[in-house]
């Protein structure tokens, strides 16, 4: 009973640490306000799920990354007449009604990453967390290289969205 306790504190804590990392991941394939909180418990859940089994061998971060995308896609594969995605201007309150410089900055990255398909959302979501790439291609299953020019595609594809 005492080591069901300490593990579900230590889920709580580990849960609250990466809180915004996880709605984050969510936030790439909601539609609205009620599939994320779907997207989010589904998350939740699954990790709860494989919290016991966590051997340490990959980083914390990435397993959650890794958890939480696998949990998104197959969420959004189970239930495909979802088509649109919220826009990310909005995540987490990071847009403010001002319009000093920065935040209209942020928006226009939102804005541009929003149209990005949904594996380049999360490559380049883990890279401007400033994951190194053998990380990312740990959370994505895909080998380093292959993300190396997927990020060089990716960048090119947000200039050429940025220029039009």
């Amino acid at each position: 009973m005492k080591v069901e306790k300490e593990n579900e504190q230590a889920f709580l804590a580990l849960i609250k640490e990466y809180k915004r990392l996880i709605y984050k991941v969510c936030y790439l394939y909601a539609t609205d306000d009620e599939h994320l909180k779907d997207l989010h418990q589904e998350v939740l859940i699954n990790l709860w799920q494989g919290f016991p089994s966590f051997k340490g061998e990959a980083k914390i971060s990435s397993w959650i990354y890794r958890v939480s995308l696998n949990t998104c896609i197959s969420f959004h594969r189970k239930h495909s007449k979802i088509t649109d995605t919220m826009p990310l201007e909005s995540l987490f309150g990071l847009m403010t009604d001002e319009d000093d410089e920065k935040t209209v900055h942020l928006r226009e990255m939102y804005r541009l990453i929003s149209q990005l398909n949904r594996l380049e959302k999360a490559i380049i979501l883990l890279w401007l967390d400033e994951r190194s790439y053998e990380e990312i291609a740990e959370i994505t299953g895909l080998s380093r290289n292959n993300i190396a020019s997927k990020l060089k595609r990716i960048k090119e594809k947000l200039n050429g969205l940025a220029n039009q």
